[in-house]
């Protein structure tokens, strides 16, 4: 499972403009420039409970309603999680649309406003993430 999720995550990910998978901290993270997403493996305990996750940015106020509203489904992550970033468990019933809108919104965090008001054009022809 943990393979398929890293997997799943990198399509997704890379699926946005500008966005590139560096390996940091003997793990995938995926950047446009600045750090959006990083993958929590399950063999490294410390950083993701020995479940498989992913670290993403989210907007101020909201990590707080996340983790109260679905303990089960996100978590406050060491070393950014007083930052504003979320844990995502990314095992049991995971639900890939929402993980996409997560990304999605953690690179829009993330990004230059250059590339974001040229991924938000509506001439563009590529689709969004999904």
């Amino acid at each position: 499972m943990a393979d398929g999720a890293l997997a799943k995550l990198r399509e997704i990910c890379l699926a946005l403009p500008g966005a590139t998978e560096v390996p940091a901290w003997e793990t995938s993270t995926f950047r446009v420039g600045k750090i959006f997403a990083m993958y929590a493996q399950p063999s490294d305990s410390k950083h993701s409970g020995g479940r498989p996750g992913v670290w993403l940015k989210v907007a101020p106020g909201v990590q707080s309603l996340m983790l109260a509203d679905r303990p089960d489904r996100f978590y406050f992550p060491p070393y950014v999680g007083k930052s504003g970033w979320i844990g995502v468990w990314l095992d049991k019933r995971v639900s890939w649309k929402e993980v996409a809108l997560l990304v999605e919104e953690s690179w829009r965090l993330m990004a230059p406003a250059k590339l974001r008001k040229a991924y938000d054009d509506p001439t563009r022809t590529k689709g969004r993430a999904r």
